[in-house]
């Protein structure tokens, strides 16, 4: 304890200052090229690795910007091309209604003026069968009456010799 006693903190002998300064040194040392230095290559590292990871995600950020103007860009091509899609299809409808009533009047008026013409064929067989009818209708009651008038054999003999003056005539 003799030792102790004599020890003041506040005023260190030279021989523990210089002895204290010595392992200080010798301890900075070791440290400084054993552990200093890894360290800082470490945190130099580290440093490096943030930094490329900081830049690549601002590439990455520019990217995705990038990719997003040509995404809105792409869509507005395509809402575009949607757009003169249904209007050349409305368009090609709206020739298609208008060919197709243009068609059908076409064929409404064929059948109008086929069914005219059919109508007057038939109109025209019915009068000329009409006429042959009436025309054999009158050779028969003509027939029934020259056969009562001419119910004698001297009446026809008048009758046949007037109808050759007649043709010699005409």
């Amino acid at each position: 304890m003799i030792f102790l006693a004599e020890f003041n903190p506040i005023l260190p002998d030279v021989g523990i200052v210089f002895w204290t300064f010595l392992v200080f040194l010798l301890v900075w040392t070791v440290l400084g090229r054993y552990a200093f230095r890894p360290i800082q290559s470490a945190l130099k590292k580290r440093e490096e690795s943030i930094q490329d990871a900081l830049d690549q995600a601002d590439q990455a950020k520019a990217d995705m910007a990038d990719l997003q103007s040509k995404n809105e860009q792409l869509l507005k091509q395509a809402q575009e091309e949607r757009t003169k899609i249904l209007r050349e299809a409305k368009d090609l409808k709206d020739n298609m209604i208008k060919e197709a009533k243009g068609q059908a009047k076409l064929e409404a008026q064929k059948i109008v003026s086929d069914a005219k013409q059919e109508i007057e064929n038939m109109k025209k067989s019915a009068l000329s069968e009409v006429k042959n009818e009436l025309g054999s209708m009158a050779v028969e009651i003509a027939e029934k009456v020259v056969r009562q008038k001419l119910a004698g054999d001297k009446a026809q003999e008048d009758l046949v010799s007037n109808l050759v003056k007649e043709i010699k005539f005409n």
